[in-house]
């Protein structure tokens, strides 16, 4: 059986207000060590967008180490409920629609990982020169592109409009996946303030070195010099296999 330390972590985290708004409602979780990222992504246009992100930030951070991968899963799902409930509460209080928050989570434990999202913060997979989105947003511009209805108009006007999230119903659904790790694997994390402006050849090349302050540091400027108009968040998350027999010598993009 390989050691369940056998896979190191390294990340880095970067996340900006943007070139137009006022408040950050974006939030991150980057804990290499323990194997836990986020991006939480507050809904814009709603009341205390910033809380709802925060707390479901500070909810995964408390989770105890991984034991195994299915109850390590199990225990971020049973969190992310939790921070439902408290959000349909605290709207409720309020007496205001919704409080709430998109996110993504990556949870690393030996030499596997697992994946939840509700919403369109996403995470990828670069992988020997390939990227790979790994989540599929929960919007009404997905919903839209899988009835064929991918006109440019009609998906700009529902770019912004998530069928999901934290907090947006008193039932949560959240979807995962899981997968091994294998040696020189780049994950991203990252909130749309990202993906609305920069694109997937684009983010590509920033995480083709395997530098992930670098590649946080490329992400966040992409997205700046594309318009900048939304929060902005990337997480970058790199895996190195020390049971590897053919350890990575030289990226295979280059």
């Amino acid at each position: 059986m390989p050691p369940a330390d056998r896979i190191r972590w390294t990340s880095a985290a970067r996340c900006h207000v943007g070139l137009v708004r006022d408040v950050n409602e974006d939030a991150f979780l980057d804990r290499p060590e323990r194997g836990l990222w986020v991006v939480a992504d507050g809904m814009g246009g709603h009341d205390a967008g910033e809380l709802a992100s925060r707390m479901i930030v500070s909810a995964i951070d408390g989770l105890a180490p991984c034991a195994d991968l299915a109850t390590f899963i199990m225990a971020a799902r049973q969190r992310l409920q939790v921070v439902n409930r408290q959000l349909r509460a605290e709207a409720m209080m309020r007496e205001v629609p919704i409080i709430g928050s998109t996110v993504v989570v990556m949870l690393g434990c030996g030499p596997f990982c697992a994946y939840l999202w509700a919403g369109d913060s996403r995470i990828y997979l670069y992988r020997a020169g390939r990227l790979m989105l790994l989540s599929r947003d929960h919007s009404h511009a997905e919903e839209l592109r899988a009835q064929g209805l991918a006109d440019s108009e009609t998906l700009a006007s529902a770019q912004n409009l998530v069928t999901r999230a934290v907090g947006a119903l008193d039932t949560l659904e959240l979807d995962e996946g899981s997968m091994p790790v294998v040696d020189g694997d780049i994950f991203l994390l990252c909130s749309d303030g990202l993906t609305n402006y920069a694109s997937e050849r684009d983010i590509a090349n920033a995480l083709a070195a395997g530098d992930c302050p670098q590649a946080a540091d490329t992400l966040v400027e992409l997205a700046l010099k594309g318009g900048g108009r939304d929060n902005i968040t990337a997480v970058v998350v790199r895996a190195e296999d020390s049971c590897s027999a053919d350890m990575t010598v030289l990226n295979p993009a280059l």
